[in-house]
């Protein structure tokens, strides 16, 4: 088989593997891992929305993030708001994420927020993700 296919196909196959990893919301690897989303967002100028929370994780074999996403009206629609790398120490730490939306995509009020810690473990030459908690929560979006 030539290179450019193989590729292709170990792409594939490493993408449905992520896929396939993804797991339920408030499902956590451990118990003692934990991550949390403040009650409240903001929204600031230029359509800039700031999410936070606190969150904790034991060391992993490669690095571990915070990502978060917010959704509103529509749960189908999510908007990712940034990511940051985590310090997995066994110790309660803070995180805020923030990222720009598109005009009007979000406002003041009800939303939805979900925030994730997840690993990416190396597995021969592919990184793949591995997750140590989730979770959702109701918020109130506040215009700055």
């Amino acid at each position: 088989m030539p290179l450019r296919p193989a590729l292709v196909t170990a792409l594939g196959v490493a993408a449905l593997l992520c896929v396939a990893a993804v797991p339920a919301s408030g499902v956590t690897a451990d118990p003692a891992e934990t991550v949390t989303v403040d009650t409240v967002g903001r929204l600031g100028s230029g359509n800039l929305v700031t999410l936070s929370g606190t969150y904790r994780c034991a060391e992993g074999t490669g690095p571990v993030f915070v990502s978060s996403s917010v959704s509103q009206a529509d749960p189908r629609l999510r908007y990712g708001i940034g990511g940051g790398l985590a310090r997995c120490d066994g110790a309660e730490h803070r995180w805020e994420n923030s990222g720009q939306v598109s005009a009007e995509a979000l406002r003041a009020g009800a939303a939805h927020v979900e925030a994730t810690l997840t690993e990416l473990r190396p597995s021969g030459f592919l990184l793949l993700p591995a997750f140590h908690a989730v979770t959702g929560q109701d918020v109130t979006l506040v215009q700055e």
